[in-house]
């Protein structure tokens, strides 16, 4: 009764303190813009990288842990990876890590007819030097908010605003006469911020509001219908979805760790119930330590048979004088072992088979040849002595020995 009542009074402690401990602490929300599509923090783009599936249909989505450089070279016609990449190579924020043999790859991807999107507040200088582009920024003096718009008439309700905007990045100069306008933002005036570039027999599509693909945005009103229009510009095809940067800062801390409970965690009044009832099990535990068990009878263990066993069945064959049956088993058991742990294919045993079993067994050659020669002679007979399989037992034993 002591016991249960004990077990009562720290029940009772604990409740208390997790109802004063959830009236005294408030979740703070973590706005940071890691663009990272594991991340269900507002500025993680995990929704958007769950409905990539949707948009473009029966189509591969495969994630890029790699450098577009690593990346695409290996998948190449003249690389060695596992297919040639063709289709949309995606990349949203922390695009400035691109150095100049990714850029290079990239365009190189986009020359032989696929399509590269990027959106960035910043691109990689060698990017906009190759495309001859100019990135400026503008304060939003009024408030937080920007309109985001298309060119096209056809998107016209794909049109949204965005909100916790300090200012707006812009393309201050770029290519007029062979580069497409496709939208703008706009806060005390508008000003180009999506571009479509023609190089070579493919695309390179460049956006300047990152932010728009991230949690935050995608559930809020209607804005999703933004997202939708950018993406219109993409063919439906492959898709390789940059992940690069996220597994790169990874190690410094940056990206919110990978874990089935880390959601549930987080929210207070589940997080305080599980740890509540890890403490019970616990509690449970040391009560009921002492508790008294009966006698385990004591259980001998099996005999080893083994032995028994092959003298059985060695005796077996040996009343039965089917030599052929053991000669064939003991054949296929050799070749079984040649194969398993030498390595070697066993469908031929001709000359360069010898010498290949020589060079890895470390056995002479001569003790090799008589082996070999003597099993292609067995394999050709159809009736056995005594004595043939004696020999056989001879060239393998010796085989086998050091």
């Amino acid at each position: 009764m002591k016991k249960l009542v004990s077990v009562f009074i720290i029940i009772g402690i604990i409740i208390g303190l997790a109802f004063l401990l959830d009236i005294q602490f408030t979740k703070t929300v973590d706005w940071e813009e890691s663009f990272d599509e594991k991340s269900n923090k507002p500025y993680g783009i995990s929704i958007f990288y769950k409905e990539l599936s949707n948009i473009f249909k029966d189509q591969k989505i495969r994630t890029v842990y790699h450098t577009p450089y690593s990346y695409l070279y290996a998948n190449s016609e003249d690389g060695y990876g596992e297919h040639v990449a063709k289709g949309n190579y995606i990349i949203i924020g922390n695009s400035t890590y691109l150095d100049y043999d990714s850029v290079n790859e990239l365009l190189h991807f986009a020359d032989l007819g696929n399509t590269v999107f990027i959106s960035d507040y910043y691109l990689p200088e060698t990017l906009t030097d190759t495309l001859k582009l100019n990135i400026d920024y503008i304060l939003n003096e009024r408030d937080s908010v920007s309109k985001l718009s298309f060119k096209s008439q056809k998107l016209k309700q794909n049109h949204t605003v965005i909100d916790r905007n300090e200012g707006d990045f812009y393309f201050s100069n770029f290519n007029r006469k062979n580069y497409h306008i496709l939208g703008y933002t706009k806060t005390n005036s508008k000003r180009v911020n999506f571009l479509g570039v023609p190089f070579g027999t493919g695309n390179i599509y460049l956006h300047l509001q990152p932010k728009i693909f991230t949690n935050y945005n995608l559930l809020k009103d209607k804005r999703y219908q933004y997202v939708e229009g950018i993406l219109s510009y993409l063919p439906n095809d492959a898709i390789y979805f940059d992940s690069y940067t996220k597994t790169y800062t990874a190690y410094d801390g940056d990206v919110e760790p990978n874990s089935d409970l880390g959601w549930f965690l987080n929210q207070t009044s589940f997080s305080w119930a599980w740890y509540t009832a890890l403490i019970l099990i616990l509690l449970f535990i040391i009560f009921n330590a002492k508790r008294r068990q009966r006698i385990i009878k004591t259980i001998k263990p099996l005999q080893n048979t083994t032995v028994l066993f092959v003298k059985t069945i060695s005796n077996l064959y040996f009343e039965t004088q089917d030599h052929k049956n053991l000669i064939e088993k003991k054949i296929t058991y050799f070749l079984e072992h040649v194969r398993t742990d030498l390595k070697l294919d066993t469908s031929d045993l001709n000359e360069e088979f010898m010498n290949k079993l020589t060079a890895k067994s470390g056995k002479k050659k001569e003790e090799i040849t008589q082996l070999i020669n003597y099993i292609k002679w067995l394999k050709s007979k159809n009736e056995f002595a005594e004595l043939n399989l004696i020999t056989l037992n001879k060239h393998i034993e010796a085989f086998y020995s050091k």
